[in-house]
């Protein structure tokens, strides 16, 4: 099903964006790639890469019908939509996925809500503080229902910051934004953009069915600490450090609800069931080859 009798079996990318651009060179060769685009200005782009754009619209139901019985293999990169409660873009996505398929999906540890910098294995309960998280627990529970009710497999992959040369917080700091000061300060967590890609790849053939996993490195950063590697790798001024209440009033909504979760991150199952060996351990690995030279590139996003 969703492959032709001879040649490559296919393969669907939903949000194709920096990281499934990261993921095409790993799996093009073995699959045939279909990759959901609702730009018609990316057609060249996903072209060149070595995918076959297709346009369709995750918020447009009516638009999903063409990717119906496409590939019976998925992987799921696109975040849910800005607001509500509920994850309407997976919502229309599992109106439409074949029975007895295999779909990786890419949600994000914010699931987790704050744990008070409690290490975390993936058998800890969701707790999600925020409309987004919420919109993620709905994505995953959305397709455990599809998973159960069709027979097919599926993997969730739970991923913090994402961070690579052109993905770190330049611009924050050259703004600078403030920090909590040390006592307040939060533990996050991280992965390298290309690390994610091959992970998803491995999940694609490696990873159990209806199974979590931590898709993070080995790093344990506190918050602000991760702002001043980065600020001293690129020459730049470390963030002001402010107490938590002082804090509140100069950062966004947002930003503060990213300052207000701490937890630490097992990742023991990823590397053993998965057979994940990381290029960047640590975030200190990209930032040491940047002071060997590499260039800093502002965040795009």
């Amino acid at each position: 099903m969703g492959a032709p009798r001879f040649g490559k079996p296919r393969l669907l990318i939903l949000g194709c964006g920096d990281v499934g651009m990261r993921l095409l060179p790993l799996v093009r060769e073995r699959f045939r790639v279909f990759a959901v685009t609702s730009q018609e200005s990316r057609r060249e782009e996903l072209r060149a890469a070595g995918a076959v754009p297709v346009i369709a619209d995750l918020d447009r139901p009516a638009s999903l019908a063409r990717l119906a019985g496409l590939a019976s293999r998925i992987i799921h990169l696109a975040p849910p939509q800005a607001e509500g409660a509920k994850d309407r873009r997976t919502r229309n996505l599992t109106a439409i996925l074949p029975e007895r398929a295999q779909l990786v999906y890419v949600s994000t540890t914010g699931v987790y809500g704050d744990c008070g910098g409690a290490l975390v294995d993936e058998t800890r309960s969701v707790n999600p503080k925020t409309a987004r998280a919420r919109r993620r627990v709905d994505a995953e529970i959305s397709l455990r229902r599809w998973a159960r009710r069709s027979g097919s497999r599926l993997a969730i992959l739970r991923t913090p910051g994402i961070y690579a040369a052109d993905r770190l917080p330049l611009e924050r700091l050259q703004k600078g934004m403030p920090a909590l000061e040390e006592k307040d300060d939060v533990y996050s967590n991280h992965i390298h953009a290309d690390d994610l890609a091959h992970i998803v790849a491995r999940a694609l053939f490696q990873a159990l069915p209806c199974r979590v996993y931590h898709a993070s490195d080995d790093s344990d950063m506190k918050m602000g600490d991760y702002f001043d590697a980065v600020a001293d790798a690129c020459d730049l001024p470390r963030p002001p450090r402010l107490p938590r209440d002082e804090l509140t009033k100069a950062v966004s909504p947002m930003l503060l609800s990213f300052m207000s979760e701490s937890r630490r991150l097992r990742n023991a199952r990823m590397k053993q069931e998965l057979g994940v060996r990381l290029r960047y351990a640590k975030v200190e690995d990209l930032l040491q080859g940047i002071g060997r030279g590499q260039t800093c590139f502002a965040m795009t996003q």
